[in-house]
């Protein structure tokens, strides 16, 4: 009998140790189970993709170049659709804005630009303050902020009026706000300071405001369908609101968009407050933009998860 008791201490003395690491196991495990249920509580994912490009059509679009990329753009668009057979429905003539968009970081980019409309310059700064998350303490809605100016170079017509470099030059600052709802569909809002260092007549103002509104349904994979309209609270007289439908081509490299406007320039101060064309009478543009990324700078990848 002693020799039972024995043996039985003995081996509940040996599995003693086996039965501890075990319990400090599932302690373990269940310590680490805990942590990654706290982590991901907490973790917020960035909303990408709010609409495909880094314009929507005539405008500026939320997204932001991301950083290391180079994005050469070709914006091209052709005479009034109603100009008959004769211009060829608008085939014969055209304008066009070339220019690149560098991203100094995923969230501020700059870019300069040139138009054969008005032979205009232009450069502008972009900031995206806000960026749309899910998850814990979710932001709802994405923020960018654009600061441009914008020179036409094109030679005096009136010899009596020497226009300088100053009194052709205006100024963009723009709030661009943004929300993604859902995979398919984004829209977004402008509001819009254009300042004219000169404006048309003495009792023009030279600072005038409007408020943009577009949107973006995904139909497929690689279709999309944009619009944008722009509402001004001020307006020279005898200008038109710029209004711009088109869609959004995904080609690998590139992204392509086709589209219809009434709106010849493509800059903000021009297609905002300078549209000629009336949309519903048959001014429109048929147009095209093409945008093609060059990496100049390796990029480590942008983080879709922050704290």
């Amino acid at each position: 009998m002693l020799k039972f008791y024995t043996k039985t201490i003995f081996i509940c003395l040996l599995a003693l140790p086996f039965t501890t690491l075990k319990a400090q196991d599932t302690d373990l495990f269940k310590q680490a189970e805990e942590e990654a249920k706290k982590k991901d509580s907490t973790a917020r994912e960035v909303v990408e993709g709010t609409f495909k490009s880094t314009r929507v059509i005539n405008g500026h679009s939320v997204e932001t170049t991301k950083k290391g990329i180079l994005d050469f753009r070709i914006h091209h668009r052709f005479g009034f659709v109603n100009a008959g057979l004769y211009d060829f429905f608008g085939l014969d003539n055209a304008t066009e804005r070339m220019g690149f968009d560098y991203g100094i970081s995923d969230r501020f980019a700059v870019g300069i630009g040139r138009s054969t409309f008005l032979k205009q310059m232009d450069g502008f700064l972009k900031y995206r303050l806000l960026r749309q998350t899910t998850g814990f303490k979710p932001m709802p809605i994405s923020v960018t902020l654009l600061a441009a100016g914008i020179v036409k170079t094109v030679k005096n017509t009136d010899l009596s009026k020497p226009y300088t470099g100053t009194d052709k030059t205006s100024y963009v600052y723009q709030a661009i706000i943004a929300k993604k709802f859902n995979d398919k569909t984004s829209l977004q809002l402008m509001p819009t300071l254009v300042h004219y260092n000169l404006v048309p007549l003495a009792t023009d103002k030279n600072d005038m405001f409007s408020l943009g509104i577009a949107a973006r349904q995904k139909l497929t994979r690689r279709f999309a369908l944009t619009a944008e309209y722009y509402y001004q609270f001020d307006k020279f007289d005898g200008y038109k609101s710029s209004l711009a439908v088109g869609v959004d081509i995904e080609t690998g490299g590139h992204v392509f968009q086709l589209h219809f406007t009434n709106s010849t320039g493509m800059t903000e101060p021009t297609f905002i407050h300078e549209t000629t064309g009336d949309f519903f009478k048959g001014d429109i543009h048929f147009g095209f933009n093409i945008s093609r990324n060059f990496t100049l700078k390796k990029n480590k990848g942008s983080r879709t998860s922050i704290k």
